[in-house]
């Protein structure tokens, strides 16, 4: 053995075949998390759905209309929870409206809501794929 094998063998600079396998699953194992990773985010963001509240009007001391729209992908049904509180913010009122499937990708709607109280506020809670 020369004194340059020496040297690279006692300070780690030496390649062994063990050494190479390991950099190759760790490569393959970070590119698998990243295709999985990828994988969840657009699977969840293709059924996601995006609501916005426009408005909402007390028809009387028992109902509250909430008008409200929402994106959706084409083709699924969605069902969103509509709830009307009272001044300190305490629900009064809960109902969830679901629509069937359509291919358009933005609809709005306007939902009408009994209210056990006296509402000061009307809005779309969440919606969800059905």
């Amino acid at each position: 053995m020369t004194t340059q094998q020496m040297l690279d063998e006692r300070y780690g600079r030496t390649r062994t075949r063990g050494r190479r396998w390991g950099l190759w699953i760790g490569i393959a194992l970070g590119i698998v998390a990243a295709v999985v990773v990828a994988w969840m985010t657009v699977a969840s963001s293709a059924s996601a759905v995006d609501a916005d509240t426009t408005g909402f009007r007390l028809v009387d001391d028992r109902t509250v209309e909430v008008t409200f729209q929402f994106t959706s992908p084409p083709g699924r049904g969605v069902a969103c929870a509509v709830e009307a509180q009272d001044a300190e913010h305490g629900t009064v009122g809960w109902k969830v409206v679901e629509f069937e499937a359509s291919e358009a990708h933005g609809r709005a709607y306007r939902a009408t809501l009994p209210v056990t109280a006296v509402a000061v506020t009307g809005f779309v809670n969440n919606c969800w794929v059905t």
